[in-house]
């Protein structure tokens, strides 16, 4: 008589066990985890006297993270400001001009009212008048041919402060500030290198709250909206870890199923890409694997 192995009955126990416990339960869906990812980038030229975004550091938003040299913006800047003075003295001696003829212009304004009201009392002559009009006429046009030769000036002037306040916004872009809150992904620039304008320095992200991307078929669609909360799982040793998640965004339009999502049977189907956000509360990796469940009693 054949004798069976002791591990024989407990394999079969085992298997048999299996089977009854697996209920055929599966997650809603399967993805993984994401967050917004931005890419800051130099807007200065020149070198980087001080950069300070290691990867990990959390930063805040406006924090100061770098800073480009400026000395030769700022001598630009000088002399730029030493050409509108330059300019401006230029124009003194026109400037001056038209004063003086504004005020004499003023002063035969004066007469011409008083001569009119004359003329109505019969104390005053027609010619009177006319020689007044005759002198105003002079005075505007000289007014006029001052302001013609301070136009190139005044526009000259104008365009120089159009460069300072550029040189200025450059100066003002070499101070690195991190535009959002979030924690430092890559680094792509170091202390005293060479910057330029549109050259990587850091890749930055907010953490704090993910998002897992997961793909649902059509008839799945008619449990999930926007706003909805639903159940998370992630792999945590040898169990799985839940947390609360929220549908923030559902597909218009379907897709073929990525060949990442090893879970479904029928990988060519076509399905619906949805995120769900999820609070993290520092275990959640960009990356990392996950499932939702849409019915709570799933758990």
């Amino acid at each position: 008589m054949m004798k069976i192995p002791t591990i024989f009955p407990a394999l079969c126990i085992g298997i048999l066990m299996l089977s009854c416990s697996g209920n055929g339960e599966k997650a809603d869906g399967y993805g993984n985890f994401e967050a917004t990812e931005t890419i800051i980038s130099s807007e200065a030229n020149g070198k980087l006297l001080f950069f300070n975004a290691e990867e990990g550091l959390i930063l805040e938003k406006n924090t100061i993270v770098g800073v480009v040299d400026t000395v030769q913006l700022s001598l630009k800047k000088d002399q730029l400001l030493a050409n509108k003075t330059s300019v401006f003295s230029k124009s003194s001696n026109v400037l001056s001009q038209r004063e003086v003829i504004k005020e004499q212009l003023k002063v035969a304004v004066k007469d011409q009212n008083r001569i009119k009201n004359l003329i109505k009392e019969n104390a005053a002559t027609e010619k009177q008048l006319d020689d007044i009009n005759g002198k105003i006429d002079i005075l505007k046009q000289q007014m006029r041919s001052v302001e013609t030769q301070n136009a190139p000036i005044v526009n000259e002037v104008k365009s120089i402060e159009v460069q300072i306040q550029q040189i200025e916004d450059q100066i003002k872009k070499s101070i690195i500030k991190n535009p959002v809150k979030g924690t430092v992904l890559v680094k792509y620039a170091e202390p005293n290198e060479i910057t330029s304008f549109g050259k990587p320095l850091y890749k930055i992200a907010d953490l704090d709250e993910m998002e897992l991307r997961v793909y649902i078929s059509e008839t799945q669609l008619a449990n999930l909206k926007i706003g909805q909360e639903v159940t998370v799982r992630v792999d945590s040793g040898d169990s799985m870890k839940s947390y609360k998640g929220t549908v923030s965004w559902i597909a218009e339009s379907a897709e073929f199923t990525p060949k990442i999502i090893q879970t479904k049977e029928e990988r060519i189907n076509l399905v619906y890409a949805i995120k769900v956000k999820v609070k993290n509360d520092g275990s959640l990796k960009i990356g990392m694997p996950g499932e939702m469940w849409i019915n709570n009693e799933n758990q």
